[in-house]
């Protein structure tokens, strides 16, 4: 096995740590595993110099959020592959082997992730990942076992594994020097969607993404920020419209991005009908902070598109909300 570190970036998860790491360190052999603490205030720091000396802890000044915070901590290892997992995932025996095969035997892939399925509920697949990631061509994502809020059992029916668009940044294997070559994630987008906008630049640069369902997590999730959140709608809102603006190609872009905005103030206003008012006003003003970043947004896809050289894998030409809509709510029916 070539030198593979897990990195786990923690903010005030002193929680997670204590309920995670044992379980990480016993079921990770062979590995370095580091925690890249991105400012926190709690005591998750001496957490780990008391209890794991053999675990690396590496000190961020402040707080630079998911997509920067791995940034600067990735910038700091050294090793062949490192795994982006989240403090709140529970590995299982021999789960990291198969990820790093994968990558041994695929060179042209930049990332692959595990099947993930819910900690607080098993025997289904979990949100933000499940068995791979897809977005459809309006760029709402969804995976193989859950289709927007509809979440599958696992009953082995996605134990195949594939390529797909995005890996979940709650557990991603990427490789280290395509990381770096493609400028890591955007550090503008703080936190949701980056490992999404990621996959989108690499396959655009002729790289794969996959998945590997030999290997399962299982993930807590929402463990920042709860879904819930008014800052997480705003976050999801911008950065996806910052992920269209910079990756769709030229073809697509003015009627995509146009359609965008007007699912997006139609959106706006169910909240508003559904009584959550901050909701609303969070959807404008990712909008609004969009348009300010206008003018970095152009330069950023000039250099993307000047580099692409191939069409990315796992886009749906079809409207996953629509499809939804209609009873089409199980991967297998969407993707046919």
């Amino acid at each position: 096995m070539k030198p593979v570190k897990v990195v786990i970036l923690n903010w005030n998860g002193r929680s997670h740590l204590e309920r995670f790491l044992p379980v990480l360190v016993a079921r990770t052999p062979g590995a370095d595993i580091v925690v890249a603490d991105n400012g926190s205030t709690d005591d998750s720091a001496d957490f780990i110099r008391a209890r794991f000396p053999q675990v690396e802890l590496l000190l961020l000044d402040r707080n630079y959020g998911f997509a920067e915070g791995y940034n600067r901590a990735l910038a700091r290892i050294e090793a062949d592959y490192c795994v982006l997992l989240n403090s709140d995932v529970e590995v299982t025996e021999g789960w990291l082997a198969p990820l790093v095969e994968l990558l041994e035997r695929d060179l042209a892939a930049a990332a692959v992730a595990p099947k993930i399925r819910s900690y607080a509920n098993p025997g289904k697949f979990e949100y933000a990942g499940a068995a791979g990631g897809f977005i459809d061509f309006l760029g709402y994502p969804f995976c193989r076992g859950r289709i927007l809020d509809t979440i599958e059992s696992d009953r082995g029916q996605y134990d195949a594994p594939r390529e797909v668009f995005w890996a979940s940044g709650a557990c991603m294997l990427v490789r280290s020097e395509v990381f770096r070559r493609l400028g890591g994630f955007d550090g503008d987008f703080f936190a949701h969607m980056e490992e999404i906008d990621f996959c989108w630049r690499a396959q655009l640069a002729g790289y794969r993404i996959r998945v590997e369902p030999r290997s399962t997590v299982f993930h807590v999730g929402g463990g920042t920020l709860p879904n819930n959140s008014p800052q997480k709608i705003y976050l999801n809102f911008r950065n996806n419209l910052c992920m269209l603006f910079k990756n769709l190609s030229p073809g697509t872009f003015w009627p995509v991005l146009f359609s965008r905005m007007v699912l997006d103030g139609m959106a706006a206003l169910v909240f508003l009908v559904q009584g959550h008012p901050d909701f609303f006003k969070k959807v404008f003003r990712a909008h609004i902070d969009f348009h300010r970043q206008r003018k970095s947004l152009h330069e950023k896809r000039r250099a993307i598109q000047r580099h692409r050289v191939a069409r990315p894998h796992g886009i749906l030409r079809n409207s996953i909300i629509l499809l939804h809509a209609f009873g089409y709510r199980t991967f297998d029916k969407v993707m046919r």
